[in-house]
């Protein structure tokens, strides 16, 4: 077998700006005489203009990978990045040409994670970044607008700012904020591990409930133990160490045409029912169609799941649906909502039933 890694750049040019954020910038470039689209993070290469010169990876988009569709750029020759001071000690990216200075929530704020206890917050788990949406909306509806933050893994992207999701949460008050962990970088705040993570999403952000989900773009290969969703089950035991109260996110597809993701995914499967060794709440959406509902209870229990935890059912309102359908970021795989209702259904219902948790755990009345 070849062993090693290849970064594959080639020289391009900057044809047209077609969308600047705070923290990216979507561009049309040509390289090798064709237009393509590509992004740039300008706090690592500096902003870009139109006539720039850039280096871009174009290795995803070679091999066809389901990445965004477009470039990146990695550099533009010549130009050196905003010579900032370095805000910290904490490397992420480690020991790669873009390893990044970060001032980590452990540095900042050692006092706030010495106690490392959750006092019993909601944590709820999922393995691709489409529930963050419906995760944050079903809490929000649930808990009555109490504080939810982002715990942002290195399962998939690594820039915090390629989420729209999280960016969109967050401009509605619906996010108290995000926490990129390990590789991840990019939030409001960075920690080294998810467990510091989790404890400065309480301690720090003052959250009444966290949503722990990898950024866009999960890996996967087609075998059981090949896949970043495999960190659900380590993260569900993580915020149960930590004293938390772990929810996990069941991952369902009606029209996903790989047999190993329909009905309950092989991920979710793998992640529950042989990785995570301590109790979770496993939560399935009240489906209308109740035989579907027995045929997802079925694959739970022949993987083992229902034996290691407890499966809870919430009915998941009409009016929800809707409201999150209207989301033009509620799509997973390149679905929508009217595809993938069970998918949606399943998220929107761990967030609900996360957010009746932590109005109870605040002493509202139970919802």
């Amino acid at each position: 077998m070849p062993g090693g890694a290849r970064l594959r750049l080639k020289e391009g040019t900057v044809l047209r700006i077609l969308e600047t954020s705070p923290r990216t910038q979507r561009c049309t470039v040509r390289v090798e005489g064709e237009e393509a689209e590509a992004l740039c993070y300008p706090e690592l290469t500096g902003p870009l203009a139109r006539g720039d010169r850039v280096w871009l990876n174009t290795a995803a988009l070679e091999l066809g990978l389901g990445s965004g569709g477009y470039h990146l750029v990695a550099a533009v020759p010549g130009r050196l990045p905003p010579g900032a001071p370095l805000p910290g000690r904490i490397m992420k990216l480690r020991y790669t040409p873009w390893q990044l200075a970060v001032e980590a929530v452990e540095e900042a704020a050692p006092d706030r994670l010495r106690e490392g206890d959750l006092e019993g917050m909601p944590v709820v788990v999922g393995s691709l970044h489409s529930q963050l949406l419906p995760v944050a909306l079903g809490f929000q509806a649930a808990s009555g607008g109490l504080p939810l933050a982002y715990v942002m893994t290195d399962g998939g992207a690594l820039p915090a700012a390629l989420s729209r999701s999280a960016a969109a949460l967050r401009a509605r008050g619906l996010l108290a904020g995000t926490v990129t962990c390990g590789h991840a970088f990019g939030g409001d705040l960075e920690a080294v591990h998810p467990a510091s993570g989790l404890l400065a999403a309480r301690t720090v952000l003052g959250a009444a409930g966290a949503a722990v989900i990898m950024g866009p773009g999960i890996t996967g290969t087609g075998s059981a133990w090949g896949h970043t969703a495999l960190e659900q089950g380590s993260l569900l035991d993580l915020a149960s160490a930590l004293g938390g109260d772990p929810v996990a996110v069941v991952r369902i597809s009606q029209r996903d045409a790989r047999v190993r993701h329909q009905g309950v995914s092989h991920h979710t499967l793998t992640a529950l029912g042989r990785v995570a060794a301590r109790p979770a709440t496993v939560v399935l959406p009240l489906l209308h169609d109740r035989g579907r509902l027995r045929g997802l209870q079925r694959q739970l229990w022949e993987a083992g799941v229902l034996r290691r935890h407890r499966l809870v059912h919430v009915p998941v309102s009409r009016d929800l649906v809707r409201a999150l359908a209207a989301e033009p970021e509620a799509r997973t795989m390149g679905r929508d909502v009217e595809e993938e209702q069970a998918f949606f259904e399943a998220a929107l219902a761990a967030g609900w039933e996360a957010g009746r948790r932590a109005r109870r755990r605040q002493g509202g009345v139970d919802g």
